[in-house]
């Protein structure tokens, strides 16, 4: 699953092994052997000839021819000057769990970022107005932060840092209050509803969002789904001028979907002197590697790397979101 989602392959071989992986965890690993030897794996409803090959061949050892070729062909290519960006990251600052609408658990989430050479993350599910996504009320939030000082325990030195991605709503405040958002290590707020605003009145919308001392990074700026969805309209000299003037960092998404925000506007958000973070938005921990497309994108447009928060330490980060 780790290579399709680095794909990010949303397609029927993709949901088959999602199934498949649902149906061998509920299982004994006695009975999984047995079935295994005997073939019988494809009697199990949720698993098909593809997947109960590969569940025999792992469980044999050594190789699986499958998952080798996947493996190669799921790499996420970088560019020499993208690698330079790429190296220097400690972190990601955008990412989603199963507490709202993210694939894996945050443990796992955690883990493959210890496995990418990250020594920090932080978990950024969504709000409770993204009901679609299963946002995050103050009581689940604070369930979740809970949660993150057991794990962060049991993985240290690793730092998984609080934070949410806070919806943006329609007169620019944010889906949560001071009282909550004031707890969290870091806030990324982002425009999820009513995209096809008017130019000013979205310019107001996030202007009135970047300037909240809360608010530390600006998500995915113009909203856009590339083939699918156009930018937002705002005016992005206001906008970046204010992300500038209250140190809001401009994220770069990494998204392949989104590359947001588009080049020129990326190029703009460099002239105003913003801060960035180069952050995977990753609702699964394959889609953790899609940093690279971002890092080529900041190379292309001269990003300075030391304006990046997420090439500082955790330490570091926290100083700056505490405007210390």
């Amino acid at each position: 699953m780790h290579c399709l989602d680095r794909s990010h392959d949303p397609g029927f071989k993709a949901k088959a092994f999602v199934r498949a992986l649902d149906v061998v965890r509920a299982m004994p690993p006695d009975e999984l052997a047995q079935r295994a030897m005997a073939g019988t794996l494809t009697d199990l409803d949720g698993i098909g000839d593809s997947s109960a090959k590969v569940i025999q061949q792992a469980l044999a050892g050594g190789d699986v021819p499958y998952l080798a070729e996947l493996e190669g062909k799921t790499q996420v290519p970088i560019t020499d000057a993208g690698a330079v960006y790429r190296q220097a990251i400690k972190a990601d600052l955008h990412l989603h769990s199963r507490w709202s609408d993210g694939g894996a658990t945050i443990e796992s989430m955690a883990r493959t970022a210890i496995g990418l050479g990250h020594e920090y993350m932080v978990l950024t599910d969504h709000s409770p107005r993204l009901t679609v996504a299963h946002g995050l009320s103050a009581e689940r939030l604070a369930e979740q932060v809970a949660d993150v000082a057991r794990l962060n325990e049991q993985l240290a030195p690793f730092r998984i840092l609080t934070g949410i991605e806070v919806d943006i709503l329609e007169d620019g405040t944010l889906d949560h209050g001071d009282d909550v958002l004031s707890q969290l290590d870091v806030v990324v707020a982002s425009v999820h509803s009513k995209l096809r605003m008017p130019e000013q009145e979205m310019t107001g919308r996030m202007v009135r969002a970047v300037a909240s001392p809360h608010v530390d990074i600006l998500g995915h700026c113009t909203g856009r789904m590339i083939g699918k969805r156009e930018p937002s309209t705002f005016d992005p000299d206001y906008v970046f001028a204010a992300c500038a003037q209250f140190h809001t960092a401009v994220e770069i998404n990494c998204r392949p979907e989104r590359l947001d925000p588009p080049r020129p506007l990326l190029q703009m958000a460099v002239e105003y002197g913003c801060y960035f973070a180069i952050n995977s938005d990753a609702h699964a921990t394959g889609q953790l590697e899609w940093q690279p497309k971002g890092c080529d994108r900041a190379a292309e447009v001269g990003v300075p790397i030391e304006r990046i928060l997420n090439t500082w330490t955790a330490d570091a980060l926290l100083r700056w979101v505490a405007g210390t």
